[in-house]
C-alpha cells in the first residue's frame, strides 16, 4: 500500500469537536479499506496566501490538518466526498512515490549502503559529541576575536 499525506483545511469557525469528527470520519474511511493512519498533524489556525471564496463569504484564515496514511491506490476515488462539505476549505491528497519501507528497504541494496554510512555509536555517544562541539565553538570564537590558544 502506498503512503499518503492528507491535508485538510477547515473553516477558522470550525469548532475542535467538529475537527476532529471530521478527521476521524477520513480515518475510519481508509480503515474500511484496510488501511493505516501513522501521523496527524495539527497546524492550527494559519493565515492563508490568498482568500478562498465560498458560497458563505472569503475566508483568510484556515484551519490546518495533516493525515498521514497507508491506504490502497483506490483511496483517492473514495474521498470525493469530502468536495460536498461544508467545513472544509480545501483538500488535498498527495501520494508518495518511489519510496520503499520495512523489510523491502532492508532488502534493497540501495538501502544498506545509506545505513552503512552512519556509524554504529554515533547515536547513543551525544554527550561526547556535544562537548567537542563545546571545544571547536571556543576555538572559533579565539580565532575570530584575533587571539590564539
Amino acid at each position: 500500500m502506498p503512503l499518503y499525506e492528507c491535508m485538510l483545511l477547515m473553516k477558522p469557525t470550525v469548532e475542535k469537536v467538529a475537527l476532529m469528527d471530521l478527521v476521524a470520519q477520513v480515518g475510519r474511511h481508509a480503515y474500511r479499506r484496510n488501511g493505516v493512519i501513522t501521523d496527524i498533524k495539527s497546524f492550527g489556525r494559519v493565515f492563508l496566501g490568498y482568500a478562498v471564496k465560498k458560497h458563505d463569504g472569503r475566508y483568510y484564515k484556515g484551519q490546518l490538518m495533516q493525515m498521514t496514511l497507508m491506504a490502497p491506490p483506490s483511496f483517492n476515488k473514495d474521498l470525493h466526498y469530502l468536495n460536498k462539505e461544508d467545513r472544509l476549505l480545501r483538500w488535498l491528497l498527495v501520494k508518495h512515490r518511489n519510496t520503499t519501507y520495512g523489510l523491502d528497504f532492508m532488502n534493497d541494496e540501495d538501502g544498506k549502503r545509506d545505513l552503512l554510512n552512519y556509524p554504529r555509536a554515533g547515536l547513543y555517544n551525544m554527550k561526547d559529541r556535544d562537548e567537542d562541539d563545546e571545544e571547536e565553538d571556543e576555538d572559533e570564537y579565539a580565532e575570530g576575536m584575533g587571539e590564539t590558544k
